[in-house]
């Protein structure tokens, strides 16, 4: 049922099963050990890939742990309740859903992972973004993704990104970048969550000038070179979670 759907809150598999949520806890966490599943607050999300790669987002959400959730508890804090965001998709930008999830917003989002942390919230209203959902990322791109942002406004972006240099972000693929633009495009302010690993190298497409992102948040193992790469590139504010939000 997963495999089909994507993901699925505890209370919809109760009522199939005619089983306890409890029980169905314990199942998902053995299926979450065989990386078949990924437990989150309130379900599951389908991450078995059965080609010969492994699935990128289940992959990539794997490393760096510890930056990733420091820079989602720097992000999390830096979003005001009763506040209208978009939440791009990725791994970090998944750790930043778990962060707010529960608190008084309304959440635009094309991915379906994150969806799935936040749709179990009764205080957090979720729009997930329609489209083609791109293989392996759980992400909706294209001209329908593209054509729902552009009837919205949002008060926040927050989003992320395959590398940072030379003053410009970069992502890996001409779809998402376009969905990643038009988001730009919608949001009032912009928060681009980057772990330092990223910092300093390119991907295939341009994203955007770092000088039209409002803060940029990054992990304490970033160098002081890197972090002079970040200002010199034009970044508004740059913020170091674990540094005592140092900026």
């Amino acid at each position: 049922m997963l495999s089909e759907q994507g993901f699925m809150t505890l209370a919809d598999l109760a009522q199939r099963f005619g089983v306890s949520e409890s029980t169905l806890r314990r199942d998902l966490e053995v299926l979450d050990e065989q990386s078949v599943v990924k437990r989150t607050r309130g379900g599951a999300v389908y991450v078995k890939d059965t080609s010969p790669q492994p699935l990128g987002f289940a992959e990539r959400e794997a490393t760096a742990l510890a930056e990733k959730a420091a820079i989602a508890r720097a992000v999390a804090g830096l979003v005001e309740p009763e506040q209208t965001l978009i939440v791009n998709g990725g791994t970090t930008c998944f750790h930043v859903a778990r962060e707010l999830a529960g608190r008084r917003l309304s959440v635009v989002t094309n991915s379906v992972p994150i969806a799935a942390v936040l749709m179990g919230e009764p205080q957090t209203e979720v729009t997930l973004l329609g489209g083609y959902l791109y293989p392996r990322t759980g992400v909706t791109v294209g001209a329908s993704a593209q054509e729902m942002l552009a009837g919205l406004h949002a008060d926040l972006l927050v989003f992320s990104c395959a590398g940072v240099a030379e003053g410009s972000g970069y992502n890996a693929n001409q779809m998402m970048v376009e969905v990643e633009q038009r988001m730009l495009q919608t949001a009032g302010r912009a928060i681009l969550a980057i772990d330092h690993n990223k910092i300093g190298r390119k991907a295939l497409v341009r994203l955007c000038d770092l000088k039209d992102i409002d803060i940029v948040v990054t992990d304490d193992g970033a160098t002081e070179d890197q972090l002079a790469m970040l200002r010199a590139g034009g970044a508004r504010e740059v913020i170091v979670a674990g540094r005592e939000m140092a900026r």
